[in-house]
């Protein structure tokens, strides 16, 4: 019921249903909605302490928090805030978001730009963003979720790559279930159709007899077969 529930929610509905999910069985967590303006940071400042993010060890005893957990923990790494105030220069600069940003959706749900607070028609840009974490230069493809206008700085002087998400009618296989079906469901141990079969024997006149069990057991597995037969061609096409 509960991942029946979940399918049905938009993607901003699930985001805040996970991470309401999570909030509330994190100790101490809900902190992290209250705003502290006693000691305001610097972009620098953020950039140098909260790059990285790690919970606590805690035991997670169900599995609403798993998922919650393991999406909270994507998001830090998979989506950034850029500056774009020198972007005719071609020079844009890119953080992790902090953990506030997480939870209201900022560089996902709102504009990633640094000053951008807008909502709609945002677009998806697959970025190179090198950073250092514990002294080590790494590189990371990340996203950066823009405006339009936004979108026209970022790709000033080059144009990105542009994450599309597919709709679910195109990921849906073109095939029909019964084109995967084997041969042998379609047609009886004999080669032809029960029906035909039937009919054939109907016009001679002939008795139908009953399978003696020997028989009966061997369709059985023949049955079987194709049965597993069919869950391979679902699960590993």
């Amino acid at each position: 019921m509960y991942h029946r529930n979940l399918a049905q929610l938009n993607p901003y509905e699930l985001h805040k249903h996970l991470i309401n999910e999570y909030i509330l069985n994190k100790p101490g967590a809900t902190k992290l909605l209250q705003r502290d303006n006693s000691r305001d940071k610097t972009d620098h400042d953020v950039i140098r302490e909260n790059h990285r993010f790690l919970w606590d060890n805690e035991t997670v005893d169900s599995w609403e928090k798993q998922l919650s957990k393991k999406y909270y923990d994507k998001l830090f790494k998979e989506y950034c805030i850029a500056d774009l105030s020198r972007y005719k220069e071609n020079k844009v600069a890119m953080r992790w978001r902090v953990e506030k940003e997480v939870v209201v959706g900022k560089g996902q749900f709102i504009c990633g730009a640094k000053s951008c607070e807008e909502r709609n028609n945002l677009r998806s840009w697959e970025v190179n963003f090198g950073y250092l974490e514990q002294a080590e230069k790494k590189n990371a493809l990340v996203k950066l979720r823009l405006c339009l206008k936004c979108s026209d700085k970022l790709n000033y002087h080059s144009k990105k790559r542009e994450v599309k998400r597919l709709k679910k009618r195109e990921r849906k296989s073109k095939t029909s279930i019964s084109d995967k079906l084997p041969d042998s469901l379609t047609t009886n141990s004999e080669g032809g159709s029960s029906s035909e079969q039937n009919n054939i024997d109907a016009a001679r006149g002939e008795n139908i007899q009953h399978e003696d069990p020997v028989g009966m057991k061997s369709k059985k597995k023949l049955a079987k077969k194709n049965l597993m037969n069919i869950w391979k061609i679902f699960y590993f096409k």
